[in-house]
């Protein structure tokens, strides 16, 4: 009878615990690995932008040709301006198509606003950046980041004489 008393076994509470333990840190997981896709998404759609922006840049300057970045509240689309017209009309390029941005990327833009732009007549199309066919854009600067998180933050950048350069968080460059 003795050895029956020493049998020993895990109580209701101890495996009650455990289990509260191990949902705990499940859910830690699961918030941890959506925090860092909304962080590789905000990378791709900035490095689409990125890349879409040096295509562009090199498009005005073979097809001598002004272009510009036309930033909406939405999304963001490429134009070109119609020395013809004198205008600035929506490239009829599938690449250079409008692109929506999601809901929670914060895009701050400070763009110099004393440089010359090529006015058009309809203004609601006039560009946020110019690429011109010389090579030189806009002086520019766009932050990216996940709402008001600036701990995280992208920078587009270019001084309009050098290089478009991409700040990564941390210091990481691209050119």
């Amino acid at each position: 009878m003795a050895d029956r008393a020493r049998q020993t076994g895990f109580t209701l509470i101890e495996i009650l615990v455990v289990l509260i333990i191990v949902g705990l840190l499940a859910a830690l997981a699961v918030f941890n690995m959506a925090g860092s896709s909304q962080q590789r998404e905000l990378e791709n759609e900035v490095r689409e932008l990125f890349l879409l922006m040096q295509t562009v840049r090199d498009q005005a300057v073979l097809n001598n040709l002004e272009m510009g970045l036309l930033l909406e509240d939405d999304g963001y689309r490429f134009v070109a301006f119609q020395d013809d017209t004198g205008e600035w009309k929506a490239s009829g390029e599938r690449v250079f198509r409008k692109r929506p941005l999601p809901e929670w990327l914060e895009v701050t833009s400070f763009v110099e606003s004393d440089t010359p732009r090529l006015a058009s007549v309809e203004d609601r199309l006039r560009p946020d950046v110019v690429f011109f066919s010389s090579g030189e854009t806009t002086p520019f600067e766009l932050e990216f980041s996940i709402g008001a998180n600036t701990g995280q933050m992208h920078v587009l950048a270019s001084d309009g004489l050098s290089p478009m350069e991409w700040r990564r968080p941390g210091g990481g460059e691209d050119s």
